[in-house]
């Protein structure tokens, strides 16, 4: 009997962690294959709550998935690490040496065999080489910028309601009006709301909200211009400044400058515009990629220049029949990721890799926190169906229940929601640490 496959996976997003967790359970727990998941962090989070990590309206202890404890039930291996590089002659993930808060180094430098490898590494935000975006802004690219983020924004709230600095408010600009931003504007005045339960004198007259985007609406990939005008009409009832057409030139410490020379004070920036691989995926391992460093892949995801490679979710390039490329969004990810699990077991199989993505837009859902939720279904067909209120609201709150499932199974996942449920009730609505 032959040695078995090493199926390496890298990256612990929402694609990364279904494609592990299916190969897992399909090959690793039979023996057929070897399977690990590599990531910088412990524990996943699904990426759209992020904003809620950021506001404290989302607990990471209580919500996170801890890698080592699913890869143990599931079927697969996990190794915390940062790729920096893949030897392809070789077949090998290098990843970087692991250090401590003072610099001292946990574990070395390691390299970590593969058969077959797989690229779920997600993107972050475009900064379009924009000056001062790096130095003065904030992102919310993963659960450690998320918890930075709400750091700064609960001592700023903290400060003001402890010290009654009531003269001036709290400046916060959000530049970039998709999804992330949306939500992360209406997320912000509802922790305000929650703070003011927990005895500090603060509300949201204290806050001031402006949401910045370069093109002519918000949510400007969305293609039903009414979603764009029901959430901009319900931003502004809640207070939030919506800003269209405004191109940024410059950030500094206080202030964005914008193209047609305005200056838009903040206190504090949130990027959130564009996205992009990161940019150590321009040409690894000597992989053809694009100009926001995506890996070219094939439709059946297979790297173009490797057939033993792949690349899923946003840091892929995924040709489409009609000549355009799949969006960078969550569905097309979890797609990507259950498909090429049945690409590579028929590679271990010995037949051709034959599935090939087919992108369809099962729509758009924007929840803005506990003030509204709009969406479209089913985009593909006739253009969708709009939906608000109650009804779109549990379409997006069925999106994360699926994904618990997908993760940990009908009865566990099931078990997991209600608990999750039962903690909203007993737990503060906000965590403040």
């Amino acid at each position: 009997m032959g040695a078995v496959a090493n199926i390496v996976i890298v990256g612990g997003g929402a694609g990364g962690m279904e494609i592990a967790t299916k190969l897992g359970r399909k090959l690793g727990r039979k023996g057929k294959a070897k399977i690990t998941l590599i990531d910088c962090a412990d524990s996943h989070i699904w990426k759209p709550l992020l904003h809620e990590v950021a506001t404290g309206a989302l607990d990471i202890g209580i919500d996170a998935i801890s890698y080592r404890g699913h890869a143990a039930a599931h079927g697969y291996h996990f190794q915390q690490g940062a790729m920096t590089d893949i030897d392809r002659e070789h077949k090998q993930v290098i990843l970087a040496p692991i250090l401590d808060e003072k610099g001292n180094e946990l574990l070395p430098a390691r390299r970590i065999d593969y058969d077959y490898l797989v690229l779920a590494i997600g993107s972050i935000a475009n900064d379009f080489k924009i000056p001062g975006v790096r130095e003065h802004c904030v992102f919310l690219d993963n659960t450690q910028q998320a918890m930075q983020i709400r750091t700064m924004l609960l001592n700023k709230f903290m400060r003001y309601a402890s010290h009654h600095q009531l003269d001036d408010k709290i400046k916060i600009a959000v530049v970039g009006a998709g999804a992330t931003g949306v939500e992360m504007s209406a997320e912000m005045h509802h922790a305000v709301e929650q703070l003011s339960g927990f005895g500090y004198k603060i509300d949201t007259s204290l806050l001031e909200v402006t949401l910045i985007e370069a093109d002519s609406r918000i949510l400007p990939k969305v293609e039903k211009q009414e979603i764009s005008q029901a959430v901009t009409n319900q931003l502004n009832q809640i207070g939030v400044r919506v800003m269209t057409n405004t191109r940024i030139d410059r950030v500094d410490e206080s202030a964005l400058h914008t193209c047609d020379g305005q200056t838009i004070a903040s206190d504090m920036t949130i990027w959130s515009t564009g996205v992009k691989a990161p940019d150590f995926m321009r040409e690894i391992g000597g992989l053809e990629s694009n100009q926001i460093n995506q890996v070219m892949v094939k439709p059946n995801m297979q790297t173009t220049r490797d057939p033993h490679i792949f690349a899923i979710g946003d840091c892929a390039a995924c040709p489409q029949p009609d000549g355009s490329w799949v969006p960078p969004r969550g569905q097309s990810a979890r797609q990507m990721a259950l498909m090429t699990a049945d690409n590579i077991s028929l590679m271990l199989a010995g037949q051709p890799p034959s599935k090939e993505y087919l992108y369809k837009d099962l729509g758009s859902l924007v929840n803005l926190s506990k003030f509204h939720t709009v969406g479209n279904l089913m985009s593909f067909i006739g253009g969708g169906v709009l939906v608000e209120g109650k009804i779109a609201r549990f379409v997006y709150t069925s999106l994360y229940r699926r994904h618990l499932i997908e993760l940990h199974g009908i009865f566990k996942g099931t078990l997991l929601m209600f608990a999750k449920g039962i903690s909203r009730i007993i737990h503060p609505h906000l965590k403040l640490h």
